[in-house]
């Protein structure tokens, strides 16, 4: 098999889209991905699925799909360290959703998605432990579903208010990416949060980050917390983007030469209220062509 960076040539440019999850738009204003590409298709090139199998795709998934517009596979269910997760029914209902999507790779948080066994509904969402030993495990997950779905797959860093282990996020991830020979997807949200857990500035460990190998950047709102005196962010996909995650997008945007896609995260917003996102997003990645991508 070619090498990734070989192999990244091939990956579309999908340009701005948007995030959806089983039953998104259920709630109350919340955003509708088909009228939002009607209104404004520069906001909504893709739409980036989140998909538990169990559950499968709801009817704004399907309408999509089902109109041939491009996708990628956001993977709410696996935890990617551990073999026993990739069991044959899991790995079937995995490929026939990439069947009826035919997303353009597969992405999803690198972290403990459920302890114990798989179960309907159990939504957990954990960072990995940040030490040298953790790198392995994941990278063979990494490959392991690449090799069984046939498609890319990005680790995207997880959130989280507290993290383990004496590892930046980003050298983590670096050091994930060359073993398994895979792309990334940066969350800038979910960086801003590592940063600020850690004292850090926005921009630290930037020099380490294999930037040709970063494919997705996510941009969302989040909300800051105060818990007995403990300060931490929550992700919680608003309208207000904290400062620090529109640094971190700015950068990033700047040194990822093979970025291909940039996922606002704001599924349970109006229209109205997201548009400033998109457009502020817009206005860091000018639109180029394919062979500038």
């Amino acid at each position: 098999m070619p090498g990734f960076l070989d192999r990244v040539r091939t990956l579309p440019r999908l340009g701005l889209g948007v995030s959806t999850e089983y039953g998104a738009r259920r709630q109350d204003g919340a955003l509708d991905p088909l009228e939002l590409r009607r209104r404004r298709p520069d906001c909504a090139g893709f739409l980036e699925v989140g998909v538990e199998v169990v559950k499968g795709l709801d009817d704004d998934a399907r309408a999509w799909a089902a109109g041939g517009l491009p996708t990628t596979y956001h993977f709410l269910d696996i935890n990617l360290d551990d073999p026993d997760d990739f069991d044959a029914p899991w790995l079937a209902g995995v490929r026939a959703i990439a069947g009826e999507l035919r997303p353009a790779w597969l992405c999803g948080d690198a972290g403990l998605w459920h302890l114990g066994r798989r179960d309907r509904g159990h939504m957990l969402l954990l960072p990995p432990i940040l030490v040298d030993e953790a790198v392995a495990p994941l990278a063979e997950g990494l490959c392991a579903l690449r090799e069984a779905t046939g498609l890319e797959v990005l680790p995207e860093n997880p959130p989280g208010a507290a993290f383990v282990g004496e590892l930046h996020l980003l050298d983590f991830f670096a050091r994930v990416a060359e073993r398994a020979d895979t792309g990334l997807l940066l969350d800038c949200a979910h960086l801003a949060m590592f940063q600020r857990a850690r004292g850090l500035p926005p921009r630290a460990g930037f020099d380490g980050v294999p930037w040709d190998r970063v494919v997705e950047l996510h941009v969302a709102g989040g909300r800051v917390r105060n818990q007995a005196g403990l300060e931490w962010v929550e992700d919680d996909h608003g309208t207000d983007v904290l400062p620090d995650t529109w640094e971190i997008a700015g950068e990033a945007v700047a040194r990822a030469v093979n970025l291909r896609a940039i996922v606002v995260e704001c599924e349970r917003n109006p229209i109205e209220a997201v548009l400033p996102l998109f457009d502020r997003v817009a206005a860091l990645w000018p639109a180029r062509g394919p062979e500038a991508a």
